[in-house]
C-alpha cells in the first residue's frame, strides 16, 4: 500500500467509529493489534479489546474525531486529532455528567497487510479528566472547554 493508501485507511477507521460501525474493526484492525496506548479500563488484547473500548466510549461519549493533520511515511502514519463527544453514559468508574467533551490527540499507526497492527498515541488525558469531573480543572477554567 502507499502512503495515501495507509492514510485513507486510518481516516475510515476514524469515520467508520463516528458512525458506531465498530463491527467495520474486522476489515480494518489486524487480529492480533498491539495497542502500546491502551485505555484506563481493562480490555482484552488484540482487535477485540479495540472494538471493547470503542463499544465503552460510544455508549458513553458519542461523538466525533476531526484529522487536523496527518503526515505518512513508509508502514507508519501520525495523525493529529481532535475528539468531541458528550458524556451522555458511565465510563468504568466515572457515572455519566452531561459534559461536552473535548480531547486533543496525536496517534501513530503502523500498517501490515492493508490492516492497522499497532498503535501509539498521546492524549491530552489531563484536560478530558478535568471535563469529566475526576480532576477539578485549573482556577478560572471552571466548566470551560478550550480549543486548540
Amino acid at each position: 500500500m502507499s502512503t495515501e493508501d495507509n492514510k485513507k485507511l486510518v481516516r475510515r477507521f476514524y469515520r467508520e467509529i463516528d458512525e458506531g460501525n465498530i463491527e467495520a474493526m474486522d476489515e480494518l484492525v489486524a487480529e492480533d493489534y498491539i495497542d502500546h496506548s491502551p485505555p484506563p479500563f481493562p480490555v482484552p488484547p488484540g482487535r477485540e479489546g479495540v472494538k471493547q473500548a470503542f463499544r465503552i466510549f460510544w455508549a458513553a461519549t458519542p461523538g466525533t474525531h476531526d484529522i487536523e493533520d496527518q503526515i505518512a511515511e513508509g508502514d507508519k502514519v501520525v495523525t493529529r486529532m481532535t475528539a468531541r463527544g458528550v458524556h451522555e453514559g458511565d465510563l468504568p468508574g466515572i457515572p455519566a455528567t452531561g459534559n461536552h467533551l473535548e480531547m486533543t490527540a496525536t496517534v501513530i499507526h503502523r500498517i501490515e497487510d492493508g490492516r492497522l497492527v499497532e498503535k501509539w498515541s498521546d492524549k491530552d488525558t489531563l484536560h478530558l479528566l478535568q471535563q469529566l469531573g475526576v480532576i477539578p480543572p485549573p482556577e478560572g477554567r471552571e466548566g470551560s472547554t478550550r480549543s486548540r
